[in-house]
This record gives structure tokens, sequence and C-alpha cells, in this order.
């Protein structure tokens, strides 16, 4: 590419036509353009190169940023999902306990109605053998958690004696009526007698006789119309005492008949567990 001073040399030799210097010059003009445009595209171009420069500084500063954001955010997730399992095995075990509180709380339910359905019977027996019981005939006491009929055997049988006495009769029947009146019950009638020892050739001992009353009061009851399949007897002799024995008052308190109103156990909690129970053994 020609430049000013060899123009002006060839200017100056006068070797050169007017044609030829306006070519060379126009030629000047035209590379002298074409180098002010390159500058300025290459003063553009370093400007795009500083500005891409600072953007991309930009960009990594953004980038730095947002990774420490999401590092952040994965920290705080995984502080959530450590509450929330967390949380999870507390409310297992809250609904665990919710449920054993149920249960409790059903079973006490249970317990609180059948001893309430106990209350109601009683109360409903001391009803029916009012009378009875203000002719001083008998007694109804709970003993051991049953309801039990307490006759003094004094005015059913003679001393030493098993046979019933009219009177002992009289009572049995109408403590029958009574009986077969509670639906679904069953009842045993026990021997009781003081600690004073008999040894005849019909009765031993106070076990003989004992048994012997009971039983005699069982045969009373049913010819009564106390259906049999529902009574048993049993005879305790003097293992049993309801009072003192050195005193009079206290041996006449011993000699008894008690008649137990056998507790209905299918009412009890539990009671279907323990039926599994037997029929899986």
């Amino acid at each position: 590419m020609r430049s000013i001073p060899v123009l002006l040399v060839l200017l100056a030799g006068g070797c050169v036509t007017q044609s030829t210097f306006d070519a060379l010059r126009a030629e000047h003009d035209e590379t002298a353009e074409q180098l002010t445009q390159r500058n300025q595209q290459l003063r553009d171009a370093e400007s795009k190169i500083t500005t891409l420069t600072a953007s991309g500084k930009s960009l990594e500063a953004a980038l730095a940023d947002e990774k420490e954001k999401v590092s952040d955010a994965n920290l705080r997730i995984a502080r959530l999902m450590a509450e929330m399992a967390s949380a999870s095995k507390d409310k297992n075990k809250l609904q665990a306990s919710i449920e054993e509180m149920t249960v409790a709380i059903s079973d006490l339910e249970k317990r609180r109605a059948a001893a309430e359905a106990r209350v109601a019977e009683f109360k409903s027996l001391l009803a029916k053998f009012k009378s009875l019981i203000d002719a001083g005939k008998l007694k109804v006491r709970i003993v051991d958690g049953r309801m039990v009929v307490v006759l003094a055997t004094d005015i059913l049988f003679a001393s030493g004696s098993a046979n019933l006495s009219k009177d002992g009769k009289t009572a049995l029947a109408e403590v029958a009526q009574v009986l077969a009146s509670i639906e679904k019950r069953s009842f045993q009638v026990e021997g009781h007698t003081d600690n004073v020892p008999i040894a005849t050739a019909q009765y031993p001992s106070n076990w003989e006789l004992a048994s012997a009353r009971a039983v005699n009061v069982l045969k009373a009851m049913v010819d009564s119309g106390l259906p049999s399949g529902r009574v048993s007897a049993a005879s305790f002799g003097d293992s049993r005492p309801s009072g003192g024995n050195d005193s009079p008052e206290g041996k006449a308190q011993n000699r008894r008949i008690e008649i137990i109103i056998v507790p209905d156990l299918s009412g009890l909690p539990g009671f279907d567990e323990l039926q599994k129970a037997e029929k899986a053994g």
C-alpha cells in the first residue's frame, strides 16, 4: 500500500501524470478510510471485549451468588426433612399413645359399666329380700366381690342336726322364689359351722354336718321351684369363720348357710380374650 511520501517523490520527479496522481490520491484516501474504519472496528471490538469481560465477571459473581443460594436452600431442605422425619416419629408415638389411651378408656368404661351393673343387681336383690331381711331371717352381703345371702343355721336346724325346721323350710321357699326370678344366674349353697367338734356316727366331723345341711338346703329350694341345674352345694366346716369362736355370739355367727350368687364373668373386661386363649390352647 502506497503512502503520501511516495506520492510526493513521484510528483517531485515530474514523471507522474495528473491522472495517475489523482488515482493514487484516491487510492490513498480509500486506504486511509479503511484504516480509520478498521481502527474504529478495533476500538469497538475492544469495547465489546471490555463489556463482555465485565459482564463475564458479573455473571461469575451472580453464578457464585446463586450457587450459595442453592447451597443454603439445600441446607434448609435437609433441616426441614429432618424436622419432618422427627415430627412423623412424634406423630406415630402420639398416635400409638392415643390408641393406648382409647383402649384404656374403653376398658375403664367396661369396668365402670360392670361395677354399676353389680351395684344395681345388689340393690335389686336387697329389694327382693327386703321382707325376709326385715324379719331377721337372712342378710345380704358382699363377700370377696360376690353377693351372698346369709341364713343363720339356728333358724334352719336344731343343734347338731341337718334336718330343716318348719320355719326353715318356709324361709327357704321364699328364698328359692326370689333366686329363681334372677335370670341366667347360678348359685352355690355353702355350709359353715363353729369350731365346736362333732363326732357322731352320722356326722363324724363338722365337714359332714356342714355338707349335709348345704345339701338339704339345696333340695328344699329345688323342691320350691329353683331349677336344679342352677344350684350346687359345698361344705367348709369350721374353716371359714365369719366371727370369733371365743364367744357365744361369734359362734352363732359362724353357724350359717351362705348362698353365693355366682358372678357372671362374661360381662367382665378381658373375658373375650380369655375365651380365645382357651380355644387356642
